[in-house]
């Protein structure tokens, strides 16, 4: 489990730039699927708002915003440029040709409210900007619903850190506030994988009864 107190103080007069490009990892680069985005943003708005760390809670809540949202067109671009050319082989082990026309029919179908929603999920949030980019949506649709997505996860988490800080037991427990968190983001990633593989069990099972 990341030390992300330990972290954050430790960054002193680069804190800003830390949470920064931890967030934009995680939305953006592949690598951010194991890097802490929720606990990041939660810790930052708390400290931020207790005066644990210089920057006060509107600019972290900007910087982490606009991290969120680069990294998002970053990851968009990476789908675009380099996804086909990986994907796309013969021997593709990831998506192959149908797979990436399943994708163009997703986005042309939910985009706008997957990429929304993908935000509050960990993994899908790293995932989902890569696939949009390898999947052709439309840039000026992924671009308007990013950023909506990204002010209402990195804002609203951010937010959420800063207001719960002012509760003294959170402020003075925020390991085991964070270990709830962990806990929680682990059973929402963990619950659609879940429903998924139940659901192809059960038709699987009505194919061949």
């Amino acid at each position: 489990m990341y030390d992300i107190v330990g972290i954050l103080h430790w960054l002193g007069p680069f804190v800003l730039l830390g949470i920064f490009l931890i967030i934009f990892a995680e939305c953006g680069l592949l690598i951010g699927v194991v890097l802490p985005g929720d606990p990041t943003l939660f810790t930052a708005g708390l400290l931020a708002a207790t005066g644990a760390i210089s920057p006060d809670l509107g600019l972290v809540c900007v910087t982490v915003t606009v991290a969120a949202v680069l990294g998002n067109i970053c990851g968009y671009w990476i789908g675009v440029k380099v996804g086909p050319p990986l994907f796309n082989r013969p021997n593709a082990k990831l998506l192959r040709k149908g797979q990436v026309e399943k994708v163009e029919r997703f986005f042309e179908k939910y985009g706008a409210r997957a990429i929304v929603l993908a935000r509050f999920i960990p993994l899908a949030r790293t995932l989902i900007t890569v696939v949009a980019g390898i999947g052709r949506m439309d840039a000026r649709t992924y671009f308007i619903y990013s950023t909506v997505g990204g002010v209402l996860w990195a804002t609203g988490m951010t937010l959420l850190g800063g207001l719960l800080g002012q509760i003294p037991w959170v402020s003075e427990n925020v390991d085991t506030i964070l270990f709830i968190m962990l806990i929680l983001i682990a059973t929402v990633s963990i619950v659609p994988i879940v429903g998924e593989a139940i659901k192809k069990r059960r038709s699987a099972g009505t194919a061949t009864s």
